[in-house]
């Protein structure tokens, strides 16, 4: 059973963006984002998007994200 819960992929944003993720730059529904002391990490879901909880799951490994922080 995963900790993680289907959620928008605003959401998701938002929260990346709360922990100190900043967009580099925006083309179309891709958008590449910066943190220091990580690699970039590329958010290629459109706001309405409905991710999964095991993307999720992937997302958090790349970026540090937590089920507390949505």
């Amino acid at each position: 059973m995963s900790t993680w819960k289907a959620t928008k992929a605003r959401r998701v944003l938002a929260a990346l963006l709360r922990i100190g993720w900043h967009i580099k730059r925006t083309t179309g529904s891709h958008r590449v984002l910066e943190r220091e002391g990580w690699p970039d990490f590329v958010f290629a879901f459109h706001d309405d998007d409905e991710i999964g909880p095991r993307m999720l799951a992937r997302i958090a490994k790349a970026t540090g994200l937590e089920p507390g922080d949505l």
